[in-house]
């Protein structure tokens, strides 16, 4: 792999205590090729804007997905990656589904390998971690409708915060969708993302941090959280919807339920009605809901709206998101013993 470093560094100029998510980018980035129907040339080269013609496929069609995943710096300063498996497995699924090429495995863990070897100094300064972000779309040069031929592979790393600093309030949606069935839902792809922007704006202007999505037929049954997948305790029960072709197959999502099972919590995976959700509220059932993804890990919900009526949980003591998390990130910062083998060393 050809390695070109930047003649400067950016890491001193960073205030890592201010840090937001998802703004500040590390020194260097992967980049990979497909062109004449294979991956070429993969190299390590600065940070730096790109230049790609405006009849890129991408543009047009939108072929276009992503993964998101995290590097984390023990007290000996091992780097570590969660599951990356999970991650790269889902990558070629999204890729497959949007009518990409494939990405061979060698070439995944190769070049985070390289990227984060040369950027190490910009793992777990102060309390960030660094977010992962492969990313890959389509760059040949023509307005056909028709899959592209030619593709860039990026991975980039930016060192943040928390993605959320507070408790959520949430939207149950009843009027738009973020997937129907027999469609990409199930994929990490960009225009998935777009879509949502305009419905979790109106929320936000009443007040939401975010939005629940609910089934494309009848808005009846809850699927997904706008950057989450989401959990309700009901009394002493966990409970999510069922992994569906609309609902994208979480890592973190995987991981608390495996965790829950294990600490002795009983965890049911199935279809969750708003109505069933709102009638336990009401009977003083529902104790808990949290989100789960890789940029929050677990992010807990205080309250949520559906159809103009505002829903508030009180507070108790023994949340089971507190305790999920902080065993999912003592095995994320080798901190704990794994025993799901679900930490994997990078260097």
């Amino acid at each position: 792999m050809e390695i070109i470093k930047s003649d400067t560094t950016k890491i001193n100029d960073v205030e890592f205590k201010k840090l937001g998510f998802g703004k500040t980018f590390t020194d260097h980035m992967f980049l990979c090729e497909f062109k004449d129907e294979k991956w070429n040339s993969p190299k390590i080269i600065p940070y730096d804007n790109i230049s790609i013609s405006p009849a890129s496929g991408v543009f047009h069609y939108g072929q276009a997905v992503f993964e998101g995943m995290k590097a984390y710096k023990d007290k000996d300063n091992n780097v570590w990656l969660f599951r990356p498996e999970e991650n790269y497995n889902r990558l070629n699924i999204s890729l497959k589904r949007m009518c990409m090429p494939e990405i061979e495995k060698d070439l995944f863990f190769n070049g985070i390998k390289e990227l984060l070897t040369i950027d190490r100094e910009w793992i777990g300064r102060g309390d960030t971690t660094l977010y992962i972000r492969p990313v890959v779309f389509a760059t040949g040069p023509t307005i056909v409708a028709s899959p592209s031929k030619e593709y860039k592979f990026y991975i980039l790393c930016s060192p943040g915060s928390a993605y959320y600093f507070n408790p959520l309030s949430v939207l149950i949606e009843d009027t738009y969708i973020r997937a129907a069935k027999g469609g990409v839902g199930y994929a990490k792809a960009a225009g998935n993302y777009a879509g949502s922007f305009f419905p979790t704006s109106l929320a936000l202007k009443k007040g939401f941090d975010q939005i629940v999505w609910t089934d494309s037929e009848n808005h009846k049954l809850i699927e997904e959280a706008g950057t989450m997948n989401i959990f309700f305790r009901i009394n002493d029960k966990l409970i999510t919807p069922k992994h569906t072709d609309t609902i994208l197959d979480g890592v973190t999502r995987k991981s608390v339920i495996t965790v829950a099972k294990d600490i002795g919590i009983e965890v049911e995976e199935r279809d969750i009605e708003v109505s069933e959700i709102i009638q336990e509220f009401e009977k003083g059932n529902l104790i808990e809901v949290f989100g789960a993804g890789t940029a929050a890990v677990i992010a807990p919900i205080i309250s949520f709206g559906y159809k103009e009526k505002k829903y508030t949980l009180n507070s108790v003591k023994n949340q089971y998101g507190p305790i999920i998390k902080s065993k999912i990130t003592d095995i994320q910062n080798n901190i704990s013993e794994d025993n799901y083998n679900w930490r994997y060393q990078v260097l």
